[in-house]
């Protein structure tokens, strides 16, 4: 038996990057997985690469839009009546910059996708979560999202927002069904660590998939007692 067998996984920016490698790992352990993104060139993509590994669909849903998400629970509802592991991973990066020099427009774009555009899924989609016997939310943090460092402005400000958002949560519905905890991926092969480290050898970074025990651990049963903690996924590799 596998670990997520007979499971339902949502995860947000699932068509590339940390997302689509734990749709991956979530097929490969047996669950079924729904991805949703803006861009359905990409999500079908992704869907007709990872379908190989088990059940995969999409639903194209911009986060940052409510009725988007709304909708977006809708759907879900009426096809599979609940959900039993939520992956918040979509986010941007905005730019590297001093804050005296942060544009403002980029400040709340980036705010709003990271950190507004998670509570809006997270809150549509707990009643779904609920219907699950044992159901999981992971939010996708950053090392600089529990330690500010200088030129990460509103990236930092949002995953900040994020470990925040898991605290409360977590504390809200401890002793419930519901559990509520976040990963800081640490430095990983994608284009958004690309574009945030251009000079850096992507080769020396593990792949989305290689950090994906954790999630894989979050999602299943082993974890149905880890509620409001912290997780860094670079801790996890070694364990598998």
């Amino acid at each position: 038996m596998k670990k997520l067998d007979g499971k339902i996984a949502l995860i947000t920016g699932g068509s590339k990057g940390i997302g689509k490698g734990i749709a991956e790992a979530y097929l490969k352990q047996g669950a079924e997985v729904i991805i949703c993104g803006r861009d359905e060139d990409n999500l079908k993509a992704a869907g007709d690469e990872l379908k190989e590994f088990g059940l995969i669909n999409y639903v194209v849903c911009d986060i940052t839009k409510l009725d988007d998400v709304k909708e977006l629970a809708l759907q879900i509802e009426a096809v599979k009546q609940r959900i039993d592991i939520l992956v918040n991973n979509a986010s941007i990066l905005g730019v590297r910059s001093p804050i005296m020099e942060y544009p403002e427009d980029v400040w709340q774009e980036v705010i709003h996708v990271n950190l507004n555009a998670q509570f809006f899924v997270t809150k549509n989609l707990l009643s779904l979560l609920f219907q699950s016997k044992s159901a999981s939310i992971i939010n996708v943090s950053s090392s600089v999202g529990r330690k500010g460092k200088k030129e990460w402005g509103a990236y930092a400000a949002s995953k900040f927002g994020v470990e925040a958002l898991t605290q409360v949560l977590a504390d809200e519905l401890e002793g419930m069904k519901v559990r509520v905890n976040s990963v800081n991926p640490g430095g990983t092969r994608t284009d958004m660590r690309a574009g945030a480290y251009p000079d850096e050898d992507p080769n020396t970074l593990p792949t989305p998939l290689d950090i994906s025990p954790v999630f894989v651990y979050l999602a299943s049963d082993e974890s149905k007692d880890i509620n409001g903690q912290e997780f860094t996924a670079r801790e996890w590799i070694e364990k598998e």
